[in-house]
């Protein structure tokens, strides 16, 4: 599969076999693409926490904490089952791979180009995964930035999760290919010296 297809054929998939584990060499090359990602000044600002087994328990405990501290006094039936729920998210896939970012403290690094190096380590992970056969979903949301999940990964105060990726093997039939609107509807050719954009 070369470069091309892999970008317009990958897609988001959300249901993977939660029970068949990927082998430790395949996941390494998912892991390897990821580190391949540019970093302005070289600085490699991604970290890397993979998931297996019981090790998702210990990461859907902290996602139950921060769904618990929006629930006022005790919780009621529905509630705790909801808060059940949530411990088990990450056993949704048999590999959970949480993304986080230390941006460096070098001088002229830009803190937000150290989060655009580790979203593209994300999108070669999931490209690699998808080259390889696998099925994978880039999962984020608010919890991801709760200083609960910066604590139990041991990030610091700049630290921060950018994406969880939920690996496995496709449980369902790969449907229709993802639509794009045109790429010529969001570019700009610029040509000559000018001013300002005039949209």
């Amino acid at each position: 599969m070369d470069v091309f297809e892999a970008i317009q054929t990958r897609r988001s998939i959300g249901k993977v076999d939660p029970h068949e584990m990927v082998d430790k060499e395949t996941l390494e090359k998912v892991l390897e693409a990821g580190n391949w990602a540019p970093s302005h000044y070289k600085t490699e600002p991604w970290k890397f926490f993979v998931h297996t087994g019981e090790g998702r328990r210990a990461l859907g405990r902290v996602l139950r904490e921060i769904q618990r501290e929006k629930i006022d006094g005790e919780p009621d039936e529905e509630q705790l089952e909801k808060l059940d729920k949530t411990v088990e998210k990450p056993f949704r896939a048999p590999i959970v791979i949480t993304i986080a970012v230390e941006p460096s403290e070098k001088e002229k690094v830009i803190e937000i180009e150290e989060y655009a190096a580790a979203h593209a380590a994300a999108q070669n992970m999931l490209l690699a995964a998808h080259a390889l056969g696998l099925g994978a979903i880039w999962r984020s949301g608010k919890p991801m930035y709760h200083d609960k999940v910066r604590e139990f990964y041991n990030l610091t105060e700049r630290g921060n999760v950018v994406g969880f990726i939920y690996l496995g093997f496709p449980a369902t039939a790969k449907d229709r290919l993802a639509e794009r609107n045109p790429h010529e509807a969001k570019t700009v050719y610029i040509h000559e010296d000018i001013d300002r954009i005039n949209e």
